[in-house]
Formats: C-alpha cells, sequence, structure tokens
C-alpha cells in the first residue's frame, strides 16, 4: 500500500488552513460564463490563477480566444526524456440562482458542518484548486517536481467548451503529454475513493409534428383531421417495446459490451435500489431487462423524452385541435455508439413509423461522444495508488450517465490517456443552489494529488 511521504505530507498538514482561505479568494469571484455581465469576473479568475502557478514556479500565459480566456501552466525542469502530465480543469461556474434558495450568499464561501458552501467550489474550482496545491507541496518542500506538468484550465465549460477543441488542435504540440488528468466528478460515497471508468454520449434531438394550417376546433374537425398531438404520443411510443427495450432498428448494433468483470465490480457495490426510489420519491424504477440499476446508469444507451408541447395548456378548458406538436428526445450513449449514425436511425425510424396527415421533422440539436478508459497503464495504476495513499482504502471503478466531452477531445486530439480522479460527493448541489465541496475530501485531494505525480513519473520511466 503507498503511503504519503512524510515530507509532503508535513506540508499539507501545516498549510491546510492558508489553502482553504486562498481558495474562497477564488470563489469570491463571480466568474459566470453564461453571463456577458460577468465577463470581467471571468477574466479576473483566470488571472488569480496565472498568478498562483507563476507564485509557486510555473511559467504561465493568459491564451485570448473568442470567449473567455484559457490559462495554461507549464514546468518543464523535469526535462525532454520525463513523462509529462497535463492537468485540466475549468475556472468558470454556473449561474448562482435562484438566490433566495441560498443558505448564505452563493460567493461568500461558509463553511458548515465540515462542508464548504460557494459555487463552484466543487464545480470545478476547488477540484482544480487542490491540484494546484499538491504541485506546491513538491515545489516548497522539494524545488522540483517529479515530472513535467501543464495545467490548463478554461473559461467556458459550463457554457459547452465552445472554444477548447480548436484550441487544442492549434497547441497540439505545446500540449503534447504522456497523460492527463481531470478532477472534476464526484466519489461513488463518503469515505470511497473511485475512478472514473465511463462517461456516456448523447445525441439530442427535437421532434415537430405539424398538420393543418392552423389550430382546430375539435368537434368540428377532431375525428377527421389527424391530430398532431396524438400523432406525436404515437410515434414516441414506438420507441421503446414493452419491456422497456429501444425499439429503433439498429439502436444497438454498435454497442460495445463492458467486460464482465467491470460490471462485476458494480454488482460489488454498496449501492440500494430502494434508496434510490426514496432519494427521487418514486415507488418504482424502470428501464432495459437483464441490467442492475448502475449497469442501466452507467453502461446501457437510454432513450428518454425531455419536453413536450402541444395544445392548450393554461387554466380551464379549450377544445382545440393543435396544429403543431413538439417533443426534446435525448439519447445518451454509450462506446462505440456515434451520435450522428444514431440520430440518422432516429430520423429514419420516425420517418417509417409517423401516420399520414402530418409532417414530421427530425432536427439533431447537439451531441458528443462516449468515452470509455482502458483501465490499465501508468496513469491509471499511480491514480489507483494515489487515491489509495490519500483515504486508506483501494479506490473502486465507477461509471457515469453524463457526458464530459472534453474527455473525448483530449484523448483524440493529444493521443494521450485519461484519469478521471474525482473528489465531490453525491448530492453536493453542483449547478443547483447551496453547492458545497467536502472539507476533508478537498484537503486529502491536496494528499492524492501530491503522491499522484511521484507515481506517474515512477511508473511512467519504468514503463
Amino acid at each position: 500500500m503507498s503511503s504519503i511521504p512524510a515530507d509532503l505530507a508535513a506540508w499539507c498538514t501545516a498549510n491546510e488552513a492558508r489553502a482553504l482561505d486562498e481558495l474562497c479568494a477564488w470563489l469570491r469571484i463571480p466568474s459566470v460564463s453564461a453571463r456577458s455581465e460577468h465577463a470581467a469576473d471571468c477574466a479576473d479568475a483566470a488571472q488569480f490563477l496565472a498568478t498562483e502557478l507563476t507564485r509557486i514556479g510555473f511559467t504561465t500565459s493568459i491564451e485570448p480566444t473568442p470567449g473567455h480566456p484559457i490559462v495554461v501552466g507549464e514546468w518543464r525542469a523535469a526535462g525532454p526524456n520525463a513523462p509529462t502530465l497535463l492537468i485540466y480543469g475549468h475556472y468558470d461556474v454556473q449561474p448562482a440562482e435562484p438566490l433566495e434558495l441560498w443558505t448564505t450568499p452563493a460567493f461568500e464561501p461558509t463553511i458548515r458542518d465540515g462542508r464548504l458552501y460557494a459555487r463552484g467550489s466543487v464545480d470545478d474550482k476547488g477540484q482544480l484548486h487542490l491540484h494546484i496545491k499538491a504541485l506546491e507541496a513538491h515545489m516548497a518542500t522539494r524545488g522540483a517536481l517529479p515530472c513535467n506538468v501543464i495545467v490548463l484550465a478554461e473559461g467556458e465549460e459550463e457554457v459547452g467548451s465552445v472554444n477548447l477543441e480548436a484550441f487544442l488542435e492549434r497547441e497540439r504540440d505545446r500540449l503534447a503529454c504522456d497523460a492527463v488528468v481531470i478532477s472534476d466528478s464526484t466519489m461513488f460515497a463518503p469515505g470511497i475513493p473511485s475512478i472514473l471508468s465511463s462517461l456516456r454520449g448523447m445525441a439530442y434531438l427535437q421532434i415537430d409534428v405539424r398538420g393543418a394550417n392552423g389550430d382546430l376546433h375539435s368537434g368540428m374537425y377532431g375525428g377527421a383531421v389527424v391530430n398532431p398531438a396524438m400523432a406525436l404520443a404515437r410515434i414516441l411510443a414506438t420507441m421503446h417495446d414493452e419491456t422497456g427495450r429501444i425499439a429503433i432498428p439498429g439502436f444497438y448494433d454498435e454497442v460495445r459490451p463492458f467486460p464482465d468483470h467491470v460490471r462485476a465490480q458494480m454488482r460489488e457495490l454498496p449501492f440500494s435500489d430502494d434508496a434510490l426510489m426514496h432519494e427521487v420519491g418514486v415507488s418504482a424504477l424502470g428501464g432495459e431487462p437483464g441490467y442492475t440499476t448502475l449497469e442501466r446508469l452507467w453502461t446501457r444507451p437510454t432513450c428518454e423524452v425531455n419536453g413536450l408541447l402541444s395544445g392548450y395548456t393554461g387554466e380551464g378548458a379549450k377544445t382545440v385541435l393543435p396544429a403543431v406538436s413538439m417533443a426534446k428526445v435525448s439519447f445518451r450513449l454509450v462506446p462505440d455508439q456515434h451520435p450522428e449514425r444514431i440520430a440518422d436511425l432516429v430520423r429514419a425510424h420516425v420517418e417509417r413509423v409517423a401516420p399520414a396527415g402530418v409532417t414530421v421533422t427530425v432536427t439533431h440539436l447537439h451531441g458528443g461522444r462516449p468515452w470509455r478508459a482502458e483501465l490499465k497503464g501508468p496513469i491509471i495504476d499511480a491514480g489507483k495508488a494515489a487515491l489509495e495513499a490519500a483515504f486508506g482504502r483501494e479506490p473502486v471503478i465507477t461509471g457515469e450517465g453524463g457526458s464530459i466531452p472534453v474527455v473525448g477531445d483530449f484523448e483524440r486530439i493529444l493521443g494521450a490517456p485519461v484519469l478521471l480522479m474525482g473528489f465531490g460527493l453525491p448530492g453536493e448541489n453542483a449547478h443547483a443552489p447551496d453547492e458545497w465541496i467536502s472539507v476533508e475530501n478537498y484537503t486529502l485531494g491536496i494528499r492524492a494529488g501530491a503522491v499522484l505525480y511521484d507515481e506517474f513519473a515512477r511508473r511512467a520511466a519504468r514503463s
């Protein structure tokens, strides 16, 4: 079992309070990327990070983009033959509204019951900041890092990372690395460190159904003119069979099954269907047969209606036969499904099942590819050792039902494996009022980061 070197452990203990104070100073900057009135705040947050990296010994630049700037910090004194690690995070945050639902103001960090409450505390300033402190631990105690390190932080993750891909392509040579580390995810549960092994992709579609050239009186025309709302309901009902399996022809053709040993590990995790039902307030769970709930959430594709619009929905009655109806439908994807291919299959299916008398249009609004880690190699082994050293137990392997498109961009453009090593917790209210990060996880995360760099340098050199 790996342990935290005494010099790094002593520095982390002596500097815990200062690290939290510095994080709180960063959290006070309302770097909301979605709001134009916060553009200057985003610039200030980028400058704060650049100043911190410069202070601990990095060569730092703030790179302009058509949107918010990207911060790049580099330490390359380990030499050209040493491995290079890239640490990614983001300094932008979600809007804080509704403000009245915060117990304390969103941009006035407050510690209560072992939790640091503030917008951005866990997503992602807190999780990026702990890596900065881990780097500082090495620089302060040893005057060097065991490998070359690049820190890359963007200011547009919360608005889709619209300029990151082009930046990676343009700076591919400068950002060349042997592995990427991202801490922007959660652990499975308190005290159970986790390595995230997979992310689902997305195909997000809009289905528009048009009938008559205007709304009609349902008594005068109902029964003769096709109702677009009923037509849409029939179309949506064909997307699953009676068991809950997706019934779109070809939908599962490119699904790559998860290895049996990974599924077995998932089944050993301390998870309760009853607890999930209680958490979300339902009396039963559904989904594709033959899989556990965690497998459905992490390893299987889905088809979900996200929104419906048609006809009269106001108070009282209005006997209208609507002229149009619309549905927003999302498909979570798993390796090796491709969003464009899925959109084509859905479009063909809708055209096949749509009733006569209406015109149906399917629009692919946006998508992202799924991702799955190989779970082997120096960075994965280093991550396991680092988490075990900090938390005192082996990490578990988990999946994530959501999507982080930048993960695939890093692997595809830089050709480097990605370690997703998060320190958030379920229920931390990311994107919601009273967002928080566990103070214990933050401080243990600094220790895990400090060990990670040692372990990666040693294992990469050996391989």
